[in-house]
């Protein structure tokens, strides 16, 4: 059933900040200016250090409906949503990252494409550059054969060419809505994952069992992006090549998987062609960081996948034991959604 909004089903946004605090004001500014009424605020801080624990907690007395979380340690992005949904009362969950501001309404243009019956239950958005407006962020997300993946018009000039509602492989949780029987039978976000590619873990898995996404361009957000890590940033880095690696072991078929490392040599062979022009992310990684720096991350990544292999293979038997889709299908869906491997290794 689509989302009635004569029925105003409530909806719970959760923030989770680290280190923003610079940024906060405007983000939950942006919130508290929502045409949608019937929501309440989750404000989740993990453990910062820049003063945002003051400022959320200030937040949290002036909103009504909001509460404030504040953790002693960093337990990272994935367990502080995951606790943030346990105290969730709404029908619908919104993700919304504390270095983004979100056009007033944000949240109804997304609750309008909400569907139920068809299992609509992940919403995404058109988000922008905060400081570059013009320029996008994400629509939506495309995939790489071995798991990596890029979002959809990343650093497109805004020509209108994604201003239609549409179906996507899964939203960017930088500003997103999920149902909650969505969140219920996925298990939320993977809590290993930390950080990073974690949208993309749960979107496949939603995927496999059933569920849709979809893209509302008239839900408009603007992000300043990776402001917490920093764009490359090798913790940064090393999380979103290991967390690919864990989403392919997770949920790839095993005709898919025994492919893998082809599919990942062949993504280094154009990297290397990228650094050798000076061009993607590869070379902007080591022009801040330098070569030994790459290695040494490549390095890292994989030590710390193996270090997760076995509690990723328990997690591939449950999808197998509970997914809808079959392998064919998911083969299907990742054609239609895949990303060129040069737009991937070339644009930065």
């Amino acid at each position: 059933m689509k989302v009635d909004c004569r029925h105003s089903p409530l909806v719970s946004v959760v923030v989770v900040n680290y280190n923003c605090a610079k940024f906060l004001d405007d983000c939950l500014e942006s919130l508290a200016q929502q045409t949608w009424q019937d929501r309440e605020l989750i404000l989740v801080d993990n453990a910062s250090a820049d003063g945002s624990r003051e400022l959320v907690a200030s937040w949290a007395k002036r909103l009504p409906g909001a509460q404030a979380v504040l953790h002693a340690d960093n337990p990272g992005f994935c367990r502080a949503n995951n606790l943030a949904f346990a105290r969730a009362r709404g029908e619908w969950v919104a993700l919304f990252n504390p270095d983004a501001v979100a056009e007033p309404t944000w949240l109804q243009e997304l609750l309008r494409y909400g569907d139920l019956e068809r299992r609509i239950g992940m919403l995404g958005s058109k988000i922008l550059l905060h400081d570059d407006r013009n320029v996008i962020d994400k629509a939506g997300h495309l995939i790489y054969w071995d798991g990596q993946n890029r979002g959809r018009g990343t650093m497109e000039a805004d020509r209108g060419q994604y201003d239609q509602p549409e179906e996507i492989l899964w939203p960017d949780a930088c500003a997103a809505l999920y149902h909650r029987q969505l969140l219920e039978e996925t298990g939320g976000f993977d809590e290993t994952f930390f950080a990073f590619g974690d949208d993309a873990d749960l979107g496949i898995r939603a995927r496999l069992l059933g569920w849709k996404a979809w893209y509302v361009p008239t839900a408009v957000a603007y992000h300043r992006h990776s402001a917490s890590f920093g764009v490359y940033s090798p913790l940064k880095v090393m999380l979103v090549e290991r967390n690919r690696a864990l989403l392919a072991v997770k949920s790839f078929s095993p005709w898919l998987l025994l492919q893998n490392p082809y599919w990942t040599l062949r993504r280094f062979f154009w990297s290397a062609c990228a650094l050798a022009r000076r061009k993607g992310p590869a070379s902007r990684f080591v022009e801040a960081n330098g070569w030994g720096r790459l290695v040494l991350n490549l390095a890292w990544s994989y030590a710390s996948a193996l270090r997760l292999l076995p509690e990723a293979l328990r997690r591939r038997r449950h999808i197998r034991r509970t997914r809808r889709l079959s392998n064919r299908e998911l083969l299907e869906l990742l054609r239609r959604f895949q990303i060129d491997v040069r737009e991937l290794t070339f644009r930065d």
